[in-house]
């Protein structure tokens, strides 16, 4: 089965992702203030922060959705003019997975194909990924009509099938049950140990203990530390990550 990263190791890397001094305003609003943040090669980053610190917002600056309205956000192939490449190599999996009123198959299938993917080889691939994620049974399922957990792990598949250096994942087991969470945090894993890069915004603190590597945290529209997991949990650097990891309402 190919992996993520056998692709990686043939080409130059995206990564690292370098925000410098990025903001975001709408209307009137800061959303975000001078985010100054390097995504290296490896690992699994998880963000946190309360209800408005602006962590979905980071996720979607990072992966392209929107523009900063200050600063800047570069990849490492930026300066070789890869837009095209950049945009191909990374996938995003959202809170409510965004699908097409199609079967299972055929979500992954035109995925591929807006990747260029040729069709022959469209059919196989995303077979392989729903195999990979347990879904293949449902392979000709209405998307629509599937669970909330089946559909996340749709969306998970279709990524797969990208075969993305980084994945952006935004709250991806809100709402979900037990089980249905553990299914997600499994495919989290396959993907960090076939090389992909993972960051990730959660609300779950015990999920965040079990997965990061290093943790992000936002208060405010700001960063206020980017440090090793061990040290975030064990002893944070600013008094709002304290006040947050004891359950404390943090304005």
């Amino acid at each position: 089965m190919s992996s993520t990263s056998t692709l990686a190791g043939a080409q130059a890397s995206l990564l690292p992702l370098v925000l410098s001094g990025v903001g975001f305003q709408h209307a009137d609003q800061r959303l975000l203030s001078d985010i100054d943040l390097n995504i290296s090669r490896r690992g699994k980053t998880i963000v946190l922060g309360p209800n408005g610190a602006g962590k979905s917002l980071l996720m979607r600056l990072c992966h392209g959705l929107v523009e900063a309205s200050s600063g800047t956000v570069r990849w490492a192939l930026d300066e070789r003019g890869a837009a095209a490449t950049i945009r191909h190599r990374q996938a995003m999996v959202f809170q409510r997975p965004v699908l097409l009123r199609r079967s299972a198959l055929a979500n992954v299938a035109h995925a591929l194909a807006l990747q260029g993917v040729a069709r022959r080889q469209r059919a196989e691939r995303a077979a392989e990924a729903l195999d990979r994620f347990g879904l293949l049974s449902l392979a000709s399922r209405s998307a629509r009509v599937m669970s909330g957990g089946e559909q996340q792990r749709l969306a998970l598949a279709r990524a797969w099938a990208l075969r993305p250096e980084i994945l952006f994942l935004d709250e991806p087991t809100s709402a979900l049950d037990p089980s249905a969470v553990k299914a997600v945090e499994d495919a989290v894993l396959t993907f960090h140990e076939a090389g992909t890069r993972i960051v990730m915004t959660t609300h779950d603190l015990g999920q965040a203990r079990r997965l990061a590597d290093d943790v992000v945290f936002l208060c405010n529209g700001r960063l206020l530390e980017h440090t090793p997991a061990e040290q975030f949990f064990r002893q944070p650097q600013s008094p709002e990550a304290a006040a947050f990891l004891r359950g404390d309402l943090v304005w």
